[in-house]
C-alpha cells in the first residue's frame, strides 16, 4: 500500500524513508495499546475512589460514625485491585459500592 502526503493540494507518494518512519510510528502506537487501555481503567478507578473519599473523611473526622466502614474499606480495596485483574474497560467487572 502506497502512502501519500499532501503538498500544495497534490498527493505525493511517501519516500522509502518516510515509509520507514511511518511504519515505526504505527508500531509504537500499536505497542502502546495495552498501556492506553490500562490507563482508561485507572482513570475510571480513580474517579470511583474519589467519589467514595467522603466515607474516609467522615470516618476520620467523626471518629467511627460510619456504621458500615469495613464494607467501604473492602470496596475501596477492590477498586485499587482492579488493575491487577483487568487490563481494559471492556472487560472490567466493577465492585458495587456499599449502601450509605
Amino acid at each position: 500500500m502506497t502512502r501519500f502526503r499532501i503538498e500544495d493540494n497534490k498527493k505525493i507518494p511517501f519516500t522509502t524513508e518516510e515509509e520507514k518512519i511511518r511504519d515505526a510510528e504505527e508500531k509504537e502506537w500499536n505497542d502502546g495499546e495495552a498501556e492506553r487501555k490500562l490507563n482508561y481503567v485507572r482513570q475510571e478507578r480513580n474517579e470511583l475512589l474519589a467519589q467514595s473519599d467522603w466515607v474516609v473523611i467522615k470516618e476520620r473526622e467523626e471518629g467511627g460514625s460510619v456504621s458500615n466502614f469495613a464494607d467501604w474499606k473492602t470496596y475501596r480495596q477492590a477498586l485499587r485491585d482492579v488493575t491487577k485483574t483487568y487490563k481494559s474497560l471492556d472487560t472490567v467487572k466493577w465492585p458495587t459500592a456499599p449502601s450509605e
